[in-house]
Protein backbone atom coordinates (compact mmCIF):
# COMPACT_ATOMS: atom_id res chain seq x y z
CA UNK A 1 0.00 0.00 0.00
CA UNK A 2 1.57 3.60 -1.16
CA UNK A 3 1.43 6.75 0.84
CA UNK A 4 -2.02 8.09 -1.22
CA UNK A 5 -3.81 4.81 -0.28
CA UNK A 6 -2.30 5.04 3.10
CA UNK A 7 -3.40 8.21 3.58
CA UNK A 8 -7.16 7.91 2.02
CA UNK A 9 -7.75 4.82 4.35
CA UNK A 10 -6.80 7.02 7.29
CA UNK A 11 -8.76 9.75 7.12
CA UNK A 12 -11.55 7.53 5.54
CA UNK A 13 -11.61 5.65 9.06
CA UNK A 14 -10.54 8.68 11.18
CA UNK A 15 -13.62 10.16 9.45
CA UNK A 16 -15.93 7.08 10.47
CA UNK A 17 -14.75 6.27 13.35
CA UNK A 18 -14.69 10.00 15.03
CA UNK A 19 -18.24 10.63 13.12
CA UNK A 20 -19.65 7.12 15.50
CA UNK A 21 -17.39 8.79 18.39
CA UNK A 22 -18.08 12.69 18.37
CA UNK A 23 -21.49 12.31 17.03
CA UNK A 24 -23.22 9.46 17.64
CA UNK A 25 -24.49 8.49 21.21
CA UNK A 26 -24.25 4.61 21.68
CA UNK A 27 -27.55 2.92 22.31
CA UNK A 28 -28.45 2.17 25.80
CA UNK A 29 -28.18 -1.90 26.87
CA UNK A 30 -31.01 -3.67 27.11
CA UNK A 31 -31.93 -4.53 30.93
CA UNK A 32 -31.62 -8.12 31.99
CA UNK A 33 -35.10 -10.28 31.68
CA UNK A 34 -35.71 -11.35 35.03
CA UNK A 35 -36.95 -14.84 35.73
CA UNK A 36 -40.25 -15.38 37.63
CA UNK A 37 -40.34 -17.30 40.64
CA UNK A 38 -42.71 -19.78 41.66
CA UNK A 39 -45.72 -18.76 43.40
CA UNK A 40 -45.13 -20.80 46.29
CA UNK A 41 -41.18 -19.16 46.60
CA UNK A 42 -42.92 -15.42 46.05
CA UNK A 43 -45.25 -16.24 48.57
CA UNK A 44 -42.61 -17.23 51.14
CA UNK A 45 -39.96 -14.64 49.47
CA UNK A 46 -42.76 -11.98 51.26
CA UNK A 47 -43.38 -13.14 53.76
CA UNK A 48 -39.49 -13.10 54.87
CA UNK A 49 -38.99 -9.53 53.43
CA UNK A 50 -42.13 -8.23 55.24
CA UNK A 51 -40.65 -9.79 58.85
CA UNK A 52 -37.08 -8.38 58.41
CA UNK A 53 -38.88 -4.75 57.33
CA UNK A 54 -38.59 -2.46 60.21
CA UNK A 55 -41.80 -0.01 61.09
CA UNK A 56 -42.46 2.50 58.74
CA UNK A 57 -41.76 6.15 60.04
CA UNK A 58 -44.94 8.26 60.18
CA UNK A 59 -45.65 9.58 56.62
CA UNK A 60 -45.45 13.73 56.80
CA UNK A 61 -49.11 15.45 55.89
CA UNK A 62 -49.97 15.49 52.21
CA UNK A 63 -51.38 18.87 51.35
CA UNK A 64 -54.35 19.48 50.21
CA UNK A 65 -54.81 20.66 46.80
CA UNK A 66 -57.57 23.23 46.98
CA UNK A 67 -58.56 26.09 44.94
CA UNK A 68 -58.49 26.98 41.31
CA UNK A 69 -55.70 26.71 39.14
CA UNK A 70 -54.56 30.44 38.12
CA UNK A 71 -51.91 31.27 34.93
CA UNK A 72 -50.23 34.14 34.84
CA UNK A 73 -48.51 35.33 31.20
CA UNK A 74 -44.70 36.90 31.24
CA UNK A 75 -43.69 38.31 28.11
CA UNK A 76 -40.70 40.52 26.63
CA UNK A 77 -39.23 40.68 22.70
CA UNK A 78 -37.99 37.02 22.97
CA UNK A 79 -40.50 34.87 24.65
CA UNK A 80 -43.94 34.77 25.84
CA UNK A 81 -44.32 32.46 29.04
CA UNK A 82 -47.15 31.20 31.05
CA UNK A 83 -46.31 30.09 34.44
CA UNK A 84 -49.18 28.40 36.79
CA UNK A 85 -50.03 28.89 40.31
CA UNK A 86 -50.22 24.98 40.44
CA UNK A 87 -46.83 24.19 41.86
CA UNK A 88 -45.77 28.11 41.44
CA UNK A 89 -43.81 26.78 38.35
CA UNK A 90 -43.72 27.15 34.28
CA UNK A 91 -45.78 25.85 32.65
CA UNK A 92 -44.77 26.59 28.91
CA UNK A 93 -42.53 29.32 26.80
CA UNK A 94 -42.91 30.52 23.46
CA UNK A 95 -40.06 31.07 21.75
CA UNK A 96 -40.44 33.99 19.20
CA UNK A 97 -37.04 34.16 17.14
CA UNK A 98 -37.32 30.22 16.28
CA UNK A 99 -39.61 28.51 14.34
CA UNK A 100 -40.67 25.11 14.18
CA UNK A 101 -41.28 22.73 10.64
CA UNK A 102 -44.48 24.09 10.29
CA UNK A 103 -43.42 28.28 10.45
CA UNK A 104 -44.81 28.72 14.13
CA UNK A 105 -43.29 29.63 17.05
CA UNK A 106 -41.40 27.17 18.91
CA UNK A 107 -43.32 26.17 22.11
CA UNK A 108 -41.32 24.29 24.95
CA UNK A 109 -43.94 22.64 27.30
CA UNK A 110 -43.30 21.45 30.44
CA UNK A 111 -43.76 17.49 31.95
CA UNK A 112 -46.72 17.20 33.35
CA UNK A 113 -45.74 15.04 36.29
CA UNK A 114 -42.41 17.18 37.01
CA UNK A 115 -42.83 20.66 35.42
CA UNK A 116 -39.48 22.97 35.68
CA UNK A 117 -38.17 24.77 38.49
CA UNK A 118 -40.61 23.08 40.74
CA UNK A 119 -40.33 22.69 44.51
CA UNK A 120 -41.12 19.34 46.35
CA UNK A 121 -41.13 18.61 49.59
CA UNK A 122 -40.62 15.83 51.95
CA UNK A 123 -44.59 14.84 51.22
CA UNK A 124 -43.27 14.82 47.43
CA UNK A 125 -46.96 16.60 46.23
CA UNK A 126 -45.96 20.36 47.08
CA UNK A 127 -45.28 20.54 43.37
CA UNK A 128 -49.41 19.88 43.26
CA UNK A 129 -50.58 22.89 45.68
CA UNK A 130 -51.71 25.98 44.54
CA UNK A 131 -50.12 29.36 45.80
CA UNK A 132 -51.65 32.58 46.23
CA UNK A 133 -50.14 34.76 43.39
CA UNK A 134 -49.34 38.64 43.99
CA UNK A 135 -49.17 40.40 40.78
CA UNK A 136 -50.87 40.25 37.60
CA UNK A 137 -49.41 39.21 33.74
CA UNK A 138 -45.70 40.99 32.94
CA UNK A 139 -45.31 42.45 29.55
CA UNK A 140 -41.50 43.67 29.40
CA UNK A 141 -40.44 46.37 26.74
CA UNK A 142 -38.68 49.70 26.15
CA UNK A 143 -39.74 51.43 28.63
CA UNK A 144 -40.71 48.81 30.59
CA UNK A 145 -37.89 47.05 31.42
CA UNK A 146 -38.18 44.71 34.71
CA UNK A 147 -40.94 42.79 36.41
CA UNK A 148 -41.90 40.68 39.31
CA UNK A 149 -44.33 37.76 40.21
CA UNK A 150 -44.93 36.62 43.42
CA UNK A 151 -46.34 33.13 44.61
CA UNK A 152 -47.26 32.02 48.29
CA UNK A 153 -48.29 29.34 50.11
CA UNK A 154 -48.74 28.37 53.88
CA UNK A 155 -50.10 25.96 56.25
CA UNK A 156 -50.00 25.75 59.85
CA UNK A 157 -46.32 24.46 60.13
CA UNK A 158 -44.48 25.81 57.30
CA UNK A 159 -44.43 28.72 54.44
CA UNK A 160 -43.06 29.48 50.82
CA UNK A 161 -42.56 32.56 49.03
CA UNK A 162 -41.14 32.59 45.62
CA UNK A 163 -40.52 35.73 43.47
CA UNK A 164 -39.80 35.26 40.18
CA UNK A 165 -38.14 38.35 38.52
CA UNK A 166 -38.04 39.14 34.57
CA UNK A 167 -35.90 41.29 32.45
CA UNK A 168 -36.07 42.63 29.14
CA UNK A 169 -34.22 40.81 26.08
CA UNK A 170 -32.96 37.85 27.91
CA UNK A 171 -34.30 34.06 28.07
CA UNK A 172 -32.47 34.35 31.50
CA UNK A 173 -34.87 35.34 34.71
CA UNK A 174 -34.25 35.13 38.43
CA UNK A 175 -36.06 32.89 41.27
CA UNK A 176 -35.89 33.75 45.40
CA UNK A 177 -37.21 30.70 47.63
CA UNK A 178 -37.56 32.00 50.81
CA UNK A 179 -39.02 28.73 52.76
CA UNK A 180 -39.16 28.22 56.37
CA UNK A 181 -40.67 25.33 58.60
CA UNK A 182 -39.14 22.32 56.87
CA UNK A 183 -35.89 21.03 56.89
CA UNK A 184 -35.14 21.23 53.42
CA UNK A 185 -36.66 21.00 49.63
CA UNK A 186 -35.70 20.16 46.51
CA UNK A 187 -35.96 22.59 43.04
CA UNK A 188 -36.52 20.07 40.35
CA UNK A 189 -35.75 20.54 36.42
CA UNK A 190 -38.77 18.99 34.16
CA UNK A 191 -37.83 15.76 32.42
CA UNK A 192 -38.69 17.21 28.90
CA UNK A 193 -39.07 20.26 29.92
CA UNK A 194 -36.51 22.19 26.91
CA UNK A 195 -36.84 18.87 24.73
CA UNK A 196 -38.35 20.08 21.29
CA UNK A 197 -35.77 18.24 18.80
CA UNK A 198 -34.63 15.20 19.52
CA UNK A 199 -31.71 13.23 17.73
CA UNK A 200 -30.01 10.28 17.96
CA UNK A 201 -26.87 11.42 17.03
CA UNK A 202 -26.92 14.60 19.69
CA UNK A 203 -27.23 13.95 23.27
CA UNK A 204 -31.05 14.63 24.67
CA UNK A 205 -31.24 14.42 28.65
CA UNK A 206 -29.70 15.82 31.70
CA UNK A 207 -26.37 17.90 32.07
CA UNK A 208 -23.80 18.69 35.04
CA UNK A 209 -21.26 21.33 35.25
CA UNK A 210 -18.73 20.52 37.94
CA UNK A 211 -16.06 22.78 38.36
CA UNK A 212 -15.12 23.19 34.43
CA UNK A 213 -16.35 19.43 33.61
CA UNK A 214 -19.44 19.03 31.33
CA UNK A 215 -21.45 16.05 32.44
CA UNK A 216 -23.92 14.42 30.38
CA UNK A 217 -26.21 11.72 31.35
CA UNK A 218 -28.78 8.77 29.12
CA UNK A 219 -30.40 6.53 30.95
CA UNK A 220 -28.22 3.49 30.96
CA UNK A 221 -25.56 5.90 33.04
CA UNK A 222 -28.27 6.61 36.29
CA UNK A 223 -28.52 2.74 37.30
CA UNK A 224 -28.16 4.64 40.72
CA UNK A 225 -28.47 8.01 40.88
CA UNK A 226 -25.79 10.36 40.61
CA UNK A 227 -25.19 13.00 43.71
CA UNK A 228 -23.08 16.04 43.61
CA UNK A 229 -21.81 18.08 46.37
CA UNK A 230 -18.77 20.48 45.96
CA UNK A 231 -17.96 22.17 42.77
CA UNK A 232 -21.62 22.30 40.98
CA UNK A 233 -22.16 25.33 39.05
CA UNK A 234 -25.57 24.54 37.36
CA UNK A 235 -27.62 21.35 36.20
CA UNK A 236 -29.42 21.30 33.08
CA UNK A 237 -32.19 19.16 30.36
CA UNK A 238 -31.35 19.85 27.09
CA UNK A 239 -31.91 18.62 23.17
CA UNK A 240 -29.38 19.43 20.17
CA UNK A 241 -30.91 23.30 20.01
CA UNK A 242 -32.53 24.14 23.50
CA UNK A 243 -32.27 23.55 27.02
CA UNK A 244 -33.53 24.62 30.66
CA UNK A 245 -31.04 25.81 33.52
CA UNK A 246 -31.48 26.17 36.97
CA UNK A 247 -27.61 27.66 38.06
CA UNK A 248 -27.61 27.76 42.51
CA UNK A 249 -26.39 31.21 43.91
CA UNK A 250 -26.78 29.32 47.15
CA UNK A 251 -24.42 26.69 48.68
CA UNK A 252 -26.29 23.49 47.90
CA UNK A 253 -27.04 20.43 50.09
CA UNK A 254 -26.48 18.23 47.16
CA UNK A 255 -27.57 17.82 43.59
CA UNK A 256 -29.03 14.38 41.97
CA UNK A 257 -29.34 12.92 38.47
CA UNK A 258 -31.68 10.00 38.49
CA UNK A 259 -34.26 8.17 36.81
CA UNK A 260 -37.91 8.75 37.91
CA UNK A 261 -40.62 7.40 35.93
CA UNK A 262 -38.05 6.03 33.36
CA UNK A 263 -36.94 9.09 32.24
CA UNK A 264 -33.57 10.74 33.27
CA UNK A 265 -34.38 14.29 35.42
CA UNK A 266 -32.10 16.59 37.49
CA UNK A 267 -32.65 18.52 41.19
CA UNK A 268 -30.84 20.91 43.68
CA UNK A 269 -31.62 19.68 47.28
CA UNK A 270 -31.38 23.21 49.15
CA UNK A 271 -32.01 23.74 52.96
CA UNK A 272 -34.84 26.25 53.94
CA UNK A 273 -34.18 29.62 54.70
CA UNK A 274 -33.51 32.20 51.57
CA UNK A 275 -32.28 31.07 48.32
CA UNK A 276 -31.74 32.17 44.62
CA UNK A 277 -31.48 30.78 41.68
CA UNK A 278 -30.64 31.80 38.12
CA UNK A 279 -33.41 30.42 35.51
CA UNK A 280 -32.55 29.81 31.66
CA UNK A 281 -35.05 28.34 29.32
CA UNK A 282 -34.63 29.17 25.46
CA UNK A 283 -31.87 27.83 22.38
CA UNK A 284 -28.43 27.72 22.87
CA UNK A 285 -26.83 30.56 21.55
CA UNK A 286 -23.55 30.75 22.84
CA UNK A 287 -22.64 34.56 22.73
CA UNK A 288 -26.05 35.60 24.96
CA UNK A 289 -25.07 32.54 27.35
CA UNK A 290 -21.25 33.71 28.12
CA UNK A 291 -22.78 37.09 28.25
CA UNK A 292 -24.14 35.79 31.85
CA UNK A 293 -21.23 35.16 33.18
CA UNK A 294 -22.33 32.00 34.89
CA UNK A 295 -20.93 29.36 32.87
CA UNK A 296 -24.41 28.42 30.99
CA UNK A 297 -21.90 28.67 27.36
CA UNK A 298 -20.73 25.11 28.41
CA UNK A 299 -24.31 23.49 27.31
CA UNK A 300 -22.80 24.34 23.70
CA UNK A 301 -20.33 21.43 23.45
CA UNK A 302 -17.87 21.68 20.46
CA UNK A 303 -16.23 18.14 21.50
CA UNK A 304 -12.47 17.30 22.02
CA UNK A 305 -11.44 19.83 19.11
CA UNK A 306 -13.12 22.88 21.29
CA UNK A 307 -9.85 25.04 21.44
CA UNK A 308 -9.51 24.68 17.56
CA UNK A 309 -13.32 25.22 17.08
CA UNK A 310 -14.02 27.98 19.31
CA UNK A 311 -12.16 30.56 16.78
CA UNK A 312 -13.67 28.76 13.64
CA UNK A 313 -17.20 29.69 14.98
CA UNK A 314 -16.13 32.78 15.97
CA UNK A 315 -15.18 33.61 12.59
CA UNK A 316 -17.99 31.93 11.21
CA UNK A 317 -20.28 34.91 12.54
CA UNK A 318 -18.23 37.21 12.13
CA UNK A 319 -18.31 36.25 8.10
CA UNK A 320 -22.18 36.07 8.56
CA UNK A 321 -22.34 39.20 9.62
CA UNK A 322 -20.59 40.70 6.18
CA UNK A 323 -22.54 38.33 3.77
CA UNK A 324 -25.53 37.73 5.64
CA UNK A 325 -25.56 34.21 3.85
CA UNK A 326 -24.44 31.59 6.31
CA UNK A 327 -23.87 28.68 2.99
CA UNK A 328 -21.37 31.82 1.52
CA UNK A 329 -19.93 32.40 5.03
CA UNK A 330 -18.70 28.49 5.06
CA UNK A 331 -17.41 28.73 1.49
CA UNK A 332 -15.68 31.36 2.86
CA UNK A 333 -14.52 30.16 5.77
CA UNK A 334 -13.27 26.57 4.11
CA UNK A 335 -10.98 28.83 1.80
CA UNK A 336 -9.31 30.67 4.56
CA UNK A 337 -8.72 27.47 6.77
CA UNK A 338 -6.91 25.97 3.33
CA UNK A 339 -4.71 28.64 3.30
CA UNK A 340 -2.60 28.09 6.10
CA UNK A 341 -1.96 24.42 4.96
CA UNK A 342 -1.39 25.31 0.78
CA UNK A 343 2.49 25.25 0.99
CA UNK A 344 2.29 21.82 2.70
CA UNK A 345 0.21 20.63 0.42
CA UNK A 346 2.00 22.00 -2.52
CA UNK A 347 4.71 19.61 -1.23
CA UNK A 348 2.66 17.02 -0.62
CA UNK A 349 1.46 16.92 -4.18
CA UNK A 350 4.69 17.38 -5.22
CA UNK A 351 6.25 14.91 -3.40
CA UNK A 352 3.76 12.00 -4.79
CA UNK A 353 4.36 12.95 -8.27
CA UNK A 354 8.33 12.77 -7.79
CA UNK A 355 7.17 9.01 -6.39
CA UNK A 356 4.99 8.19 -9.16
CA UNK A 357 8.23 9.32 -11.60
CA UNK A 358 10.52 6.72 -9.84
CA UNK A 359 7.92 4.21 -9.46
CA UNK A 360 9.69 1.68 -12.15
CA UNK A 361 12.77 2.03 -10.48
CA UNK A 362 10.93 1.09 -7.34
CA UNK A 363 9.79 -2.02 -9.22
CA UNK A 364 12.83 -3.22 -9.74
CA UNK A 365 14.23 -2.80 -7.14
CA UNK A 366 11.42 -4.83 -5.63
CA UNK A 367 11.65 -7.73 -8.07
CA UNK A 368 15.76 -7.82 -7.76
CA UNK A 369 15.66 -8.11 -3.92
CA UNK A 370 12.29 -9.40 -2.91
CA UNK A 371 13.82 -12.36 -1.73
CA UNK A 372 16.16 -10.52 0.56
CA UNK A 373 13.88 -7.91 2.75
CA UNK A 374 16.42 -6.08 4.46
CA UNK A 375 18.20 -5.23 1.63
CA UNK A 376 15.14 -4.26 -0.49
CA UNK A 377 14.53 -1.47 2.17
CA UNK A 378 18.19 -0.25 1.93
CA UNK A 379 17.93 0.00 -1.59
CA UNK A 380 14.32 1.96 -1.65
CA UNK A 381 15.80 4.28 0.76
CA UNK A 382 19.09 5.37 -1.07
CA UNK A 383 16.83 5.48 -4.05
CA UNK A 384 14.35 8.20 -2.46
CA UNK A 385 17.66 10.25 -1.01
CA UNK A 386 19.25 10.65 -4.86
CA UNK A 387 15.54 11.42 -5.82
CA UNK A 388 14.61 13.65 -2.60
CA UNK A 389 11.70 12.00 -2.61
CA UNK A 390 9.82 11.54 0.99
CA UNK A 391 7.76 8.63 0.98
CA UNK A 392 5.59 9.44 3.93
CA UNK A 393 5.32 13.32 2.42
CA UNK A 394 1.15 12.66 1.13
CA UNK A 395 -0.11 11.40 4.49
CA UNK A 396 1.34 14.39 6.74
CA UNK A 397 -0.82 17.25 5.48
CA UNK A 398 -3.65 15.83 5.50
CA UNK A 399 -3.37 14.03 9.07
CA UNK A 400 -2.42 17.98 10.21
CA UNK A 401 -5.93 18.55 8.74
CA UNK A 402 -7.54 16.31 10.45
CA UNK A 403 -8.21 18.40 14.04
CA UNK A 404 -9.45 21.26 11.66
CA UNK A 405 -12.00 18.77 9.66
CA UNK A 406 -13.29 17.69 13.43
CA UNK A 407 -13.52 20.90 14.63
CA UNK A 408 -15.63 22.49 11.58
CA UNK A 409 -17.60 18.95 11.79
CA UNK A 410 -18.80 20.26 15.24
CA UNK A 411 -19.01 23.35 14.58
CA UNK A 412 -21.49 23.36 11.38
CA UNK A 413 -22.98 20.34 12.84
CA UNK A 414 -25.16 21.73 16.36
CA UNK A 415 -24.56 25.14 15.97
CA UNK A 416 -28.29 26.74 16.52
CA UNK A 417 -27.22 29.67 14.07
CA UNK A 418 -27.71 26.92 11.05
CA UNK A 419 -30.77 25.96 12.09
CA UNK A 420 -33.31 26.87 9.11
CA UNK A 421 -30.21 28.64 7.77
CA UNK A 422 -31.32 29.28 4.33
CA UNK A 423 -28.11 28.83 1.19
CA UNK A 424 -29.49 29.17 -2.50
CA UNK A 425 -32.27 27.27 -4.43
CA UNK A 426 -32.94 23.95 -2.80
CA UNK A 427 -30.65 24.43 0.00
CA UNK A 428 -33.05 26.10 2.76
CA UNK A 429 -31.83 24.89 6.06
CA UNK A 430 -27.98 24.15 6.16
CA UNK A 431 -28.93 21.89 9.29
CA UNK A 432 -30.56 19.13 7.56
CA UNK A 433 -29.74 16.88 4.67
CA UNK A 434 -30.01 17.86 1.14
CA UNK A 435 -33.40 17.00 0.56
CA UNK A 436 -32.47 16.23 -3.23
CA UNK A 437 -28.70 14.92 -2.36
CA UNK A 438 -27.49 17.11 -4.96
CA UNK A 439 -24.20 18.37 -2.62
CA UNK A 440 -23.37 14.82 -1.43
CA UNK A 441 -23.35 13.57 -5.54
CA UNK A 442 -21.54 16.77 -6.65
CA UNK A 443 -18.99 16.18 -3.39
CA UNK A 444 -18.83 12.40 -4.72
CA UNK A 445 -18.06 13.55 -8.25
CA UNK A 446 -15.08 16.30 -6.95
CA UNK A 447 -13.83 13.22 -4.86
CA UNK A 448 -13.73 11.13 -8.11
CA UNK A 449 -12.23 13.98 -10.43
CA UNK A 450 -9.67 14.69 -7.31
CA UNK A 451 -8.32 10.68 -7.17
CA UNK A 452 -7.81 10.73 -10.78
CA UNK A 453 -5.91 14.17 -11.23
CA UNK A 454 -3.51 12.83 -7.93
CA UNK A 455 -0.23 10.90 -8.66
CA UNK A 456 -0.34 7.92 -7.55
CA UNK A 457 2.29 4.53 -7.53
CA UNK A 458 -0.38 2.19 -6.51
CA UNK A 459 -0.80 -0.65 -9.00
CA UNK A 460 -3.92 -1.43 -11.27
CA UNK A 461 -5.82 -3.18 -8.65
CA UNK A 462 -5.16 -0.62 -6.02
CA UNK A 463 -6.51 1.80 -8.00
CA UNK A 464 -9.79 -0.15 -9.27
CA UNK A 465 -10.20 -0.77 -5.11
CA UNK A 466 -9.83 3.39 -4.52
CA UNK A 467 -12.67 4.05 -7.10
CA UNK A 468 -15.55 2.62 -4.29
CA UNK A 469 -13.93 5.73 -1.89
CA UNK A 470 -15.81 8.38 -3.71
CA UNK A 471 -18.55 6.21 -3.62
CA UNK A 472 -18.71 5.38 0.05
CA UNK A 473 -18.24 8.67 0.94
CA UNK A 474 -20.81 9.66 -1.12
CA UNK A 475 -23.54 7.74 0.86
CA UNK A 476 -22.23 8.39 3.90
CA UNK A 477 -22.93 12.24 3.25
CA UNK A 478 -26.34 11.54 2.51
CA UNK A 479 -27.37 11.83 5.60
CA UNK A 480 -25.09 14.49 6.86
CA UNK A 481 -26.24 18.65 7.02
CA UNK A 482 -26.31 20.38 4.34
CA UNK A 483 -23.29 22.93 5.41
CA UNK A 484 -21.13 19.98 6.32
CA UNK A 485 -21.32 18.80 2.42
CA UNK A 486 -21.07 21.98 1.60
CA UNK A 487 -17.88 22.06 3.71
CA UNK A 488 -16.59 19.32 1.89
CA UNK A 489 -17.34 19.80 -1.42
CA UNK A 490 -15.54 23.17 -1.25
CA UNK A 491 -12.24 21.85 -0.05
CA UNK A 492 -12.65 19.44 -2.66
CA UNK A 493 -12.72 21.87 -5.40
CA UNK A 494 -10.03 23.42 -4.08
CA UNK A 495 -8.35 20.57 -4.36
CA UNK A 496 -8.62 20.09 -7.77
CA UNK A 497 -7.53 23.99 -8.26
CA UNK A 498 -4.31 23.13 -6.30
CA UNK A 499 -3.83 19.66 -8.01
CA UNK A 500 -4.13 21.21 -11.42
CA UNK A 501 -1.88 23.79 -11.19
CA UNK A 502 0.79 21.95 -9.44
CA UNK A 503 0.65 19.19 -12.32
CA UNK A 504 1.47 22.03 -14.79
CA UNK A 505 4.29 23.50 -12.91
CA UNK A 506 5.65 20.10 -13.17
CA UNK A 507 4.82 19.60 -16.53
CA UNK A 508 6.47 22.53 -17.38
CA UNK A 509 9.72 21.64 -14.92
CA UNK A 510 9.92 18.65 -17.42
CA UNK A 511 9.59 20.50 -20.31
Amino acid sequence: MDNRTLAAVIISVAVLIGYQYFFVKPAPPQQPVQTKQAPAEVKETKAAVEAKKPAAPAKAAVPEITGTEKEIVVENSLYKAVFTSRGATLKQIEIKGHKDSSGKPIVLKADSAYPPFVITTADGRQMLVNYQIEGGNVTLNASAKEGSVVFKYSTGSYFINRTYTFREGTYAFDLKDEVQGISGYSVSLGRDFGIFEKSDSDHTGPVVLKDADRLEFNIKDLQQPKIFKEGLKWIAQEDKYFFSAIVPKNKIEEARVEVKDSVPMAALRMNSGTNSYLLYAGPKERDTLKDLGVGLEHIVDFGFFSILALPLFWLLKQLYMLVHNYGIAIIILTILTRIPFIPLINKSQKSMKKLQDVQPLMAEIREKYKKDPQRMQKELMELYKRHKVNPMGGCLPMLIQIPVFFALFKVLGISIELRHAPFMLWVNDLSVKDPYFVLPILMGITMFIQQKMTPSTMDPTQQKMMLFMPIVFTFLFFTFPSGLVLYWLVSNILSIIQQYFVNKKLEAQKA
